[in-house]
């Protein structure tokens, strides 16, 4: 594997990435228009966009792996910062740390929205449980009547002479 190969990978995950990203922050939006069809084909395309994702991190840690494995280095770790620490020629490496940092920088940005997009939701769905406590009355508002020191209703009695 070469090290021109890993690049090529991590720049297509950025790339996925911040295509992610674009889907988290229509996903905010939906969220705050209370669009819920839109919210879904919106999920069906990132979970597919997520799906890719994977796939292409798997074969980031394979060509990792298969460059520290050629290099006779260890392959305990098998991560872009360890291969960093062997890489001989510095116009590679600087563009690996580069797009490396790039894609660290948008997985931040990423996490971000997403609890953005978490918190939204679990404000709506407070919102939902208040009105829906509001719709329903408790039995102790439906019942006429004083309370006495027990906590029992005191019912008037009243004579129905007429």
């Amino acid at each position: 594997m070469s090290i021109q190969h890993i690049i090529d990978i991590m720049k297509e995950l950025k790339k996925n990435h911040d295509q992610i990203l674009e889907l988290s922050k229509q996903k905010t939006e939906y969220v705050k228009k209370g669009e819920m069809k839109q919210l879904q084909t919106l999920l069906l395309k990132e979970r597919k966009v997520l799906r890719i994702v994977e796939q292409q991190e798997q074969k980031r840690m394979e060509a990792v792996d298969a460059w520290l494995h050629n290099q006779d280095m260890g392959t305990d770790k098998t991560t872009v910062t360890n291969m960093l620490n062997f890489v001989e020629n510095e116009q590679d490496k600087q563009t690996l740390k580069h797009v490396s940092l790039q894609l660290a920088e948008t997985i931040v940005r990423l996490k971000q929205q997403e609890k953005l997009n978490h918190d939204l939701i679990a404000q709506s769905m407070q919102f939902v449980q208040l009105s829906m406590n509001l719709l329903q009355p408790s039995i102790q508002n439906m019942n006429y009547g004083k309370k006495d020191d027990t906590g029992s209703i005191k019912r008037s009695v009243f004579d129905s002479k007429a």
